[in-house]
C-alpha cells in the first residue's frame, strides 16, 4: 500500500483530480484546499504580495493502483510544467 501525497498550485487542482479519477477506478482521496508555504521557486501565501495558494491531496492506493496514479500526476505535470506539482510516495500500512 502507498500513501500518495500531492502538493500543487491550486490552479491545477481540477486537472489533477480528473486525471486521477480517470486513471484509478473508484479513486478516493482527501484534499486540504488551502496550503501555504514556500517551494523551490516562490512562496504561496494567499496574501497581496504572494497571492497564490497550494493544495494538498492525500490518497492511499494499493500496489496495483499506484503506478497508474503516479503516471496520471506525471502527465498533468508535463502539461503544466510551471505550476509546481510535487508528488510523494510513502509506504503505508492499513
Amino acid at each position: 500500500m502507498h500513501r500518495l501525497e500531492i502538493i500543487a498550485n491550486a490552479s491545477v487542482r481540477e486537472e489533477l483530480e480528473e486525471a486521477l479519477e480517470l486513471a484509478v477506478p473508484g479513486f478516493a482521496y482527501t484534499v486540504i484546499p488551502q496550503a501555504q508555504g514556500r517551494g523551490e521557486r516562490d512562496r504561496k501565501l494567499g496574501t497581496s504580495t504572494w497571492p497564490e495558494l497550494n493544495f494538498i491531496l492525500i490518497a492511499y492506493l494499493s500496489d496495483d493502483d499506484f503506478p497508474a496514479a503516479r503516471k496520471a500526476v506525471t502527465s498533468v505535470r508535463e502539461r503544466f510544467p510551471r505550476e509546481g506539482i510535487a508528488q510523494f510516495d510513502v509506504p503505508a500500512m492499513e
